[in-house]
């Protein structure tokens, strides 16, 4: 399998294969916890212009990763955003981690992260609100990520851990 993660613009082209992640992950994260016809609803509500312009935003940045040319993961990666109980005077860059399942694999992950972590060296933290069922939490605290908080995520406000991993940066 070719694995390819690269920097993606908010054109187009880029927004359509975020969406068409952003529908399988809805699907398969979920399933279990809210209805069919809820999930549905929420992908209806996607906006692809505000997504455009959220991504043309000069502190954010979209990796998208490929499995032999289809979409099957990103990141996004928004500088100067803080979370609660970050030290004062920290930079801290919050993360999104979206690998899609049947893509899913160690080579596929870490393809993802080194090029999500070469994106990132300036900060001090990076932080993630990750469900608390979603299979990727593991992945990322055997990155050296550590939960520092309970909270809620995603458009249902299911439980989910805000998880900090400091860069050494000073």
């Amino acid at each position: 399998m070719e694995i390819i993660s690269k920097f993606t613009i908010g054109s187009e082209e880029g927004i359509s294969d975020l969406i068409t992640i952003i529908d399988s992950s809805a699907d398969n994260l979920y399933k279990t916890f809210v209805s069919e016809e809820d999930i549905k609803s929420y992908k209806n509500g996607i906006d692809p212009r505000k997504m455009i312009n959220e991504l043309n935003d000069l502190s954010n940045q979209l990796i998208m990763t490929y499995a032999d040319q289809s979409p099957a993961g990103y990141s996004i990666i928004k500088s100067g955003s803080v979370y609660p109980g970050i030290a004062d005077g920290k930079r801290a860059t919050e993360i999104s981690f979206v690998i899609l399942p049947e893509f899913d694999s160690p080579e596929l992950r870490l393809s993802l992260w080194k090029k999500c972590r070469s994106a990132i060296n300036f900060t001090d933290e990076i932080w993630i609100n990750m469900l608390s069922h979603d299979p990727l939490l593991a992945f990322l605290k055997e990155l050296g990520f550590t939960s520092v908080a309970e909270a809620h995520a995603g458009p249902f406000r299911l439980p989910s851990q805000i998880l900090k991993m400091e860069t050494g940066k000073n």
